[in-house]
């Protein structure tokens, strides 16, 4: 009996696992397209690429109501739930066609692994504005410098000069672009829209080239912020010489709120039509506590608002009369 209950209790094994092929193993090791439901997707943290619901969009969901979705996305598992790598757009065209689920490769990845894929996934699209590409170049710079650490590679210099190399080679660009894309990365919102405006042709809308832009990205935030304040009121934005010197006066701890409007008041070729009057036509009528540009710029300001109203009024009496 006791020899029957130690039988009894004896590990069940799973003797059919001994007895499958080289090929039927390798086949497990395959990765297999899986359908997963779009809701249980999460974005990758900090996608730099955004998803527009623009024409080419629905041209997406008008294919994946007819074919589906041809191409899988690539999800990874983390911290227990699904992370979208490649396919947001995929994603959202699939909601907007109202699937439940779409076709994924589950993929074993690290945080640099998964950010190199979700980078290079979408740098092949067709229409990418210049805040995208700053951001996903910085991502992956960073991806790589950190791959690196991890390898030994104790020097910050090398290991940046090394993600710079690898990047620039891959994306056929040179180190320097590489290095200008990433400085807008050091913009305030505001001014890396006018970037963005300027490669999307928005004509109604300030914008900025590429080259100034860099060096603006070496002013402090408050600079930036004074700066953004000056263009939305002169209609200006700076030439490439201008920001230059901007960025001189930053580093010398001498730009303030009047050289930053003197320095746009400048003309240039790009500059908008405007109407200038000589200051010293108007000397004679600013109080005398306004001297200094700024203040008297907003006191011209004020002068034409208060007429304005003041000639509002007087067309609203008349119309009153008339009636």
């Amino acid at each position: 009996m006791k020899e029957k209950d130690e039988e009894m209790h004896l590990p069940k094994v799973n003797v059919a696992k001994f007895f499958t092929t080289q090929e039927e193993r390798d086949e497990e090791k395959l990765e297999k397209v899986q359908e997963i439901s779009i809701k249980e997707i999460a974005p990758f943290p900090e996608h730099p690429f955004k998803v527009r619901d623009d024409e080419k969009m629905f041209e997406t969901v008008e294919s994946i109501k007819e074919h589906g979705v041809l191409v899988p996305a690539i999800i990874r598992i983390k911290d227990g739930k699904y992370q979208m790598v490649a396919g947001h757009r995929r994603q959202r065209a699939c909601e907007l066609a109202q699937k439940e689920t779409m076709p994924c490769i589950i993929r074993n990845l690290t945080d640099e692994q998964a950010t190199i894929i979700m980078v290079d996934s979408n740098l092949q699209r067709e229409q990418i504005l210049p805040s995208e590409r700053a951001f996903a170049y910085k991502m992956k710079l960073d991806a790589i410098k950190r791959q690196g650490e991890r390898n030994d590679l104790t020097s910050t210099q090398v290991v940046q000069k090394l993600s710079v190399e690898v990047v620039a080679d891959e994306m056929g660009e040179s180190r320097e672009k590489i290095r200008r894309y990433v400085r807008l990365t050091y913009l305030t919102e505001e001014l890396l829209e006018l970037v963005d405006n300027q490669y999307l042709k928005l004509k109604d809308k300030l914008q900025m080239s590429l080259a100034p832009a860099v060096e603006i990205s070496y002013l402090s935030k408050n600079e930036q912020d004074i700066l953004f304040e000056a263009m939305e009121e002169t209609l200006v934005t700076p030439s490439t010489p201008q920001a230059k010197r901007l960025r001189e006066e930053s580093e010398k701890g001498t730009l303030t709120e009047d050289k930053i409007y003197e320095v746009l008041d400048e003309e240039k070729p790009n500059q908008r039509e405007q109407v200038k009057v000589p200051d010293e036509e108007l000397q004679p009528y600013y109080p005398k506590e306004v001297t200094s540009v700024e203040e008297k710029r907003k006191y011209i300001i004020h002068c034409v608002k208060r007429v304005s109203e003041l000639e509002e009024k007087q067309r609203q009496r008349k119309l009153e009369y008339a009636r």
